[in-house]
């Protein structure tokens, strides 16, 4: 069975970094306001020697920059000078054991020295290849370990590592913090404490004050959210932040500690290899009030889904409406760690994406006060949603969502908003990827309340996430504009070019072609 998009693989080949930035060949007309920068974080390197990296998310970490001046646009690229790409590049081997990708002890060692090593201590990735974002004046790569790296954002330069766990009790972030207007950071993690407990830890890092000490100094943990598992973590990509409250999307897709710990101590595995699913869990949802810290102990559950990113959250007459972009029950390890490993069996990958279920949109809507109501009525009485909110016999408030998008190959996925006026407010616009079999093939436009869509697609044509950079004299929600790389491996084709599309209606103002082959993106963020 043919994947319909089979030129796709050629954009996990390796690319060279550039020694300066070259110039893009415009067509249209580039907004004359929008003058600073789109920071895109990738994979780039894909082989070291004669040894593979097997995983989407185990290519080193490739940082991407598009410059934007007088209407003229140039790009520039360099690799992130983290400890596993210098110690690749310094070995000619793969070092350091990624996601998908185990990394084997040195050849050069003897039995007893490899013994030995394997009880040092587990050696986690710094390979910031997923996103980029600011503390203080500085900006930071990251993955989703307790490594993040800092970067110079104008010369692409790498300034040094960075452990969380030496300013804060967490052992790894999310590559999705939370950033409020005033530059403070929130982000969350699993905690392993004594004897082998479990939290996940919400930390914030203030914004850099007039003594000049930096922020992560004074980095704290401000919630912390039980587990529902003492030695199985959830996986938590992303959580969701509203003006007063934080939720905690606890789904069933665990990672077992204990397998963690064997796989590098005794037989050699890599990260993906430690999760597993407990579908009968079903997905627990938990919140606490971000000015206080306060936990609500209220028992939120729904059937078993998975999440990628949150889309937004917000409160509305003592609701808080939580939108995301979700993957039903097992789906998500199926699609997610599996279908992603492209270089092992590209074939396959191409068979399983053609019948593989795609994610939906969705709106659960969680009552704030569930103490002064009748068992099996529904809580929810927002006039604009069809989700509900049941309290049963047992205390848990059970949650059946409002589908927002959905349909065959037409899956939303990496998600955007107006972030910078409407995270954590009553919204109605939503900017995404289309993922069509898994593969992103288009740009999707979602009013949150109408359901209408619109789309940017052309033939071979694969688009990264959608950034939205508001109009300077923007009045509505949409005045601006969108900015997605999109690359173009078929033959006769630009290999690549970054696309500003109108946020209005996705129609084109104007693409930026470059002259060299760009490879995937995950996350970034535009710069002013």
């Amino acid at each position: 069975m043919e994947h319909h998009a089979g030129n796709y693989k050629k954009i996990f080949d390796t690319v060279e970094e550039l020694a300066e930035p070259i110039p893009a060949q415009v067509t249209g007309v580039i907004p004359p306001w929008l003058k600073g920068s789109l920071l895109r974080l990738g994979p780039g390197l894909f082989e070291v020697g004669s040894e593979p990296f097997y995983h989407l998310f185990d290519g080193q970490a490739l940082f991407h920059k598009f410059d934007f001046k007088d209407g003229a646009v140039t790009y520039h690229r360099k690799f992130v000078r983290t400890d596993a790409y210098v110690r690749a590049i310094t070995e000619n081997r793969i070092v350091i054991t990624e996601f998908g990708t185990c990394a084997y002890p040195d050849p050069c060692k003897n039995i007893f020295s490899r013994f030995f090593s394997y009880f040092r201590g587990v050696e986690v990735t710094d390979n910031a290849l997923v996103n980029v974002y600011p503390i203080g004046e500085d900006f930071y790569a990251c993955t989703e370990t307790n490594f993040i790296t800092k970067v110079n954002p104008e010369t692409l330069e790498t300034i040094s590592k960075v452990d969380l766990c030496k300013y804060v009790s967490i052992n790894g972030v999310t590559a999705h913090p939370h950033i409020e207007s005033d530059g403070t950071v929130y982000n969350i993690g699993n905690c392993f404490g004594k004897g082998f407990s479990i939290a996940y830890n919400l930390i914030m890092i203030p914004p850099k004050q007039k003594d000049k000490v930096d922020p992560l100094e004074r980095a704290k943990v401000v919630v912390q959210f039980p587990c529902s598992d003492r030695y199985k973590p959830s996986y938590v990509h992303s959580f969701g932040m509203s003006e007063n409250y934080f939720v905690l999307v606890e789904t069933p897709v665990k990672i077992h500690l204990l397998k963690f710990l064997a796989a590098w101590s005794i037989r050699g595995a890599n990260y993906m290899d430690c999760f597993e699913s407990n579908e009968t869990m079903g997905t627990w949802m938990h919140i606490a009030t971000k000015k206080t810290g306060e936990y609500h102990n209220i028992k939120f559950r729904t059937s078993a889904i998975n999440v990628f990113h949150h889309i937004n959250t917000y409160e509305d007459d003592g609701f808080l409406v939580v939108d995301l972009c979700t993957w039903k029950g097992f789906e998500f390890i199926y699609n997610y760690l599996y279908l992603a490993n492209l270089r092992e069996n590209w074939e396959e990958v191409k068979k399983n994406a053609m019948i593989a279920p795609q994610p939906e949109a969705r709106r659960y809507v969680l009552p704030l006060d569930v103490y002064r109501v009748e068992q099996g009525k529904n809580l929810v009485s927002l006039p604009y949603t069809t989700a509900t909110a049941t309290m049963r016999v047992d205390g848990t408030v059970w949650l059946e969502p409002e589908v927002l998008f959905s349909g065959p190959r037409q899956a939303f996925e990496f998600p955007q908003i107006n972030y910078k006026k409407y995270c954590g407010k009553n919204y109605t616009c939503a900017y995404a990827l289309g993922l069509n079999h898994f593969i992103p093939d288009r740009v999707c436009k979602l009013n949150v309340k109408t359901k209408e869509t619109w789309v940017w697609q052309e033939p071979d044509a694969y688009p990264s996430e959608p950034i939205f950079v508001a109009a300077p004299d923007a009045v509505e929600e949409d005045d601006g504009v969108i900015l997605t790389i999109v690359v173009t491996p078929g033959a006769g084709q630009k290999p690549a070019y970054l696309l500003i599309l109108n946020a209005k209606d996705l129609t084109e103002i104007a693409r930026a072609e470059v002259e060299t082959i760009i490879p995937v993106t995950f996350h970034g963020m535009y710069k002013p």
